[in-house]
């Protein structure tokens, strides 16, 4: 029998955890244990590009100076950081995060930001705070999709935007034998060499995991409409880069 929501964003990855309710004790300890890595390993993983891509995408989501910001699955605030560039104060961004390491990093960044710890899945904020929400690339980590969406919907104002950054598979195969390539064979190995660390390895082996049975776009843009979002879309930028964006009503 299938116990799972009808809207998970992958299946059960039995060689980490064995049913949902594992699903986020085991999370918040991988990323805990890669906390102190993990800018470096998103800095060289990406070649240099994820703050300026970042704040590309906030700005093409509607980012304006003057919002006020909600960044979920923060993690250590590198899209919160591209965020409070855009709206000229980090006063005006606040960062809900799960894992108390990558929470810590995230303060020590921007510290002028709030850092709440907290799931996407039940957010401890108040309804309608926010302008803009933002979430990049933990769309994956969620339990279920309309789930979380419905919290991303209660937590912003009417008219609210959302982006969701995230990777997906791109279509081609010789694209996807490139992408396997990097992120499975390549990127762990990598990340074990300039960190030195096998936690810091073993995140980076699970996330191709979950890249790779990642959920469609579609059934994404499905459970934004089934949570209340309007005018879901996806942009998809290098072939691999989605951008999915929605507005409360």
């Amino acid at each position: 029998m299938n116990t799972e929501p009808p809207f998970t964003p992958h299946p059960v990855l039995k060689p980490h955890y064995s049913d949902l309710q594992e699903k986020q004790p085991f999370l918040r300890k991988v990323f805990d244990d890669s906390a102190e890595h993990y800018e470096r390993i998103a800095t060289w993983g990406f070649f240099g590009t994820g703050n300026w891509y970042r704040r590309g995408a906030l700005r093409r989501a509607g980012l304006t100076p003057g919002m006020q910001v909600v960044d979920i699955a923060a993690g250590t605030g590198i899209t919160a950081r591209a965020a409070a560039d855009i709206t000229g104060t980090a006063a005006a961004v606040t960062c809900v995060e799960p894992s108390a390491g990558m929470l810590r990093e995230s303060a020590r960044r921007l510290p002028a930001a709030r850092h709440i710890q907290g799931m996407a899945d039940g957010i401890p904020l108040s309804d309608g705070e926010f302008d803009f929400m933002s979430m990049g690339f933990a769309l994956r980590h969620v339990e279920d999709l309309e789930t979380a969406f419905r919290e991303f919907l209660r937590v912003l104002k009417p008219g609210g935007r959302l982006l969701i950054l995230d990777i997906t598979k791109p279509e081609g195969d010789f694209a996807n034998w490139l992408t396997r390539l990097y992120f499975r064979d390549l990127m762990p190995g990598l990340t074990r060499l300039m960190t030195g660390s096998r936690e810091a390895q073993y995140l980076m082996e699970y996330y191709w995991e979950t890249l790779n049975l990642m959920v469609e776009p579609e059934r994404v843009l499905e459970a934004l409409a089934a949570a209340g979002f309007q005018q879901a879309s996806r942009e998809v930028q290098a072939g691999i880069f989605s951008e999915y964006t929605a507005r409360k009503p």
